[in-house]
């Protein structure tokens, strides 16, 4: 899902190469990988489809060794301050590549010198997790947008927090 997450966030698209046996079956591990995928965007598809590159792709410490074409072999381990952003209408998603505890600190989210990629505090609406629902605690400090998370996961895997913004956006 990270990976998904990653390349939507850059305007990009993830190609999935399911091949199948010579009996036309698809293998039992593609299967489950499959199963996965549509579970989680279940929960989180709307993150993801129809959405929009937000004015940054995202933020945290981790980075590609190898640039370029044929980068495929680079054992990416994203933590949970790697985080993605998506956009829709009035809606800013900010996707966790992994679980963050009890708060999340969303840096990107505040002024820093001449580039403005944030949001006001008085322009946000409300905060929720994509498959919890709940609308949760949130505080806009120096240091970014700090939001305290749902008690219970609603997924394995990437984690986005759905930010509704009020008009005029």
């Amino acid at each position: 899902m990270d990976n998904l997450v990653d390349r939507v966030s850059k305007n990009g698209y993830l190609l999935l190469n399911v091949g199948p046996k010579p009996d036309g079956t698809i293998p039992d591990e593609a299967k489950e990988r499959l199963l996965g995928l549509g579970k989680w965007l279940d929960t989180n598809g709307e993150a993801i489809y129809g959405t929009t590159p937000w004015f940054i792709a995202g933020e945290g410490p981790t980075q590609l060794e190898k640039n370029g074409p044929f980068n495929e072999n680079n054992e990416l381990r994203y933590t949970a301050q790697d985080i993605r952003f998506t956009a829709k209408d009035n809606i800013l998603y900010a996707t966790a590549l992994d679980w963050p505890g009890e708060k999340i600190l969303i840096k990107s989210l505040v002024a820093k010198g001449r580039t403005w990629t944030g949001l006001y505090p008085s322009e946000i609406a409300s905060i929720s997790m994509l498959g919890d629902g709940n609308e949760l605690k949130w505080e806009m400090t120096k240091e970014g947008l700090i939001v305290e998370t749902p008690r219970v996961k609603p997924c394995d895997y990437a984690f986005a927090f759905k930010i509704v913004r009020k008009a005029p956006f």
